[in-house]
């Protein structure tokens, strides 16, 4: 039996999903995934589906394991408001981390997934760089919420000597593989440039121009799981929160060039384009282009967000943290952003989510 054994909240969100491919890419792991859906990928890993929001569910199900030593907390469900986040989000936090501290007495680490959100990064101009000591935003905010129950939970229970640590990371627009997983960049930029081509449109940035100009950043999946296995295994990063990114900067206006070249499109001029609104008629000309080139059939309401790309391409100021304590506590891995994206979009192409 392996020593590490790793539940995974979350497991066929894009984090989730490249967690538990790092996981097993490691070798040395046990791992159950817990997921209303079922993989789609080929995984050595074993999967549950269990309600969050159901304590009873929780000790049914997860309250036979007995074994668990890290539990990867992943899981998010939207809601309309940031008001009605944070219930329905604390509430399975609290369920699974429960249910597991009673089950599992040889639980050694709880990871806990944040975002730049923390700031008010979706609000407005914030302080940038921020850094992990910087305060929240006014609530609601569930990441608050989830972090202030973690901290007091695990200060309440004494388990500073003798039990399990923690540690919290703070991603800014996670890109990655995932199927049906619609609120990722990736496949928004995708579908919307396969689009405009096939419409015979040149690819436009849809944005904001102080969007086109600002500084943005982004994280990498892989990139994010890799930080997520060296935080539940390294004592340097027990009970600290750090904010992770690819750990660059860019301009959309310097790696726009990069997408349109992959796509082999014609560069257009900035057209500010609401994609809640005009890509909202434009399933049939997905359908279109999946039958034209036997691609996976994955319905247009599942494979893109519009109004999540719309939030990315409208923030037209500054989103920058620092990644310093990080790398200063050890993890120095990073990679160039506009080299993450061709690589994720040929991993589509692969795949047949994309021609």
């Amino acid at each position: 039996m392996a020593e590490k054994k790793a539940l995974v909240a979350g497991a066929m969100g894009v984090i989730g999903r490249s967690l538990i491919q790092e996981l097993e890419r490691q070798g040395d792991w046990e791992i159950i995934g817990i997921s209303r859906r079922s993989p789609d990928f080929e995984t050595s890993s074993n999967y549950l589906s269990v309600d969050l929001l159901d304590p009873g569910a929780c000790k049914r199900q997860l309250g036979e394991l007995k074994d668990i030593t890290h539990l990867f907390y992943c899981a998010f469900q939207p809601r309309p408001t940031w008001t009605e986040h944070t219930g329905p989000n604390l509430a399975m936090l609290v369920n699974s981390v429960e249910t597991i501290h009673k089950a599992s007495p040889g639980l050694q680490h709880v990871q806990l997934i944040e975002g730049n959100k923390w700031y008010g990064s979706h609000l407005g101009p914030f302080r940038t760089p921020a850094r992990e000591d910087d305060p929240p935003h006014m609530a609601p905010n569930f990441y608050v919420e989830q972090e202030n129950w973690l901290r007091k939970t695990h200060s309440e229970m004494n388990l500073e000597e003798k039990g399990w640590n923690w540690s919290a990371l703070r991603p800014h627009t996670v890109c990655g593989f995932s199927l049906k997983s619609p609120m990722n960049l990736t496949t928004c930029i995708a579908v919307y440039a396969l689009i405009s081509k096939e419409l015979g449109l040149p690819l436009r940035f849809p944005g904001k121009p102080g969007a086109w100009e600002s500084i943005y950043q982004v994280c990498d999946s892989r990139h994010l799981a890799k930080a997520m296995s060296w935080c539940a295994t390294e004592d340097k990063a027990a009970n600290e929160v750090f904010n992770i990114t690819n750990g660059d900067y860019f301009r959309w206006k310097n790696i726009w060039s990069r997408i349109v070249d992959f796509f082999e499109m014609e560069t257009g001029e900035l057209q500010t384009i609401p994609l809640t609104q005009f890509m909202a008629d434009k399933a049939p000309v997905w359908e279109k282009i999946c039958e034209k080139h036997r691609l996976q059939k994955i319905p247009y309401t599942e494979i893109a967000a519009w109004p999540f790309a719309d939030y990315v391409f409208g923030t037209d100021w500054d989103v920058m943290t620092d990644t310093l304590k990080l790398r200063l506590h050890g993890f120095h891995d990073c990679l160039r952003s506009d080299e993450m994206f061709v690589r994720i979009f040929q991993e589509f192409r692969q795949q047949k989510v994309i021609p």
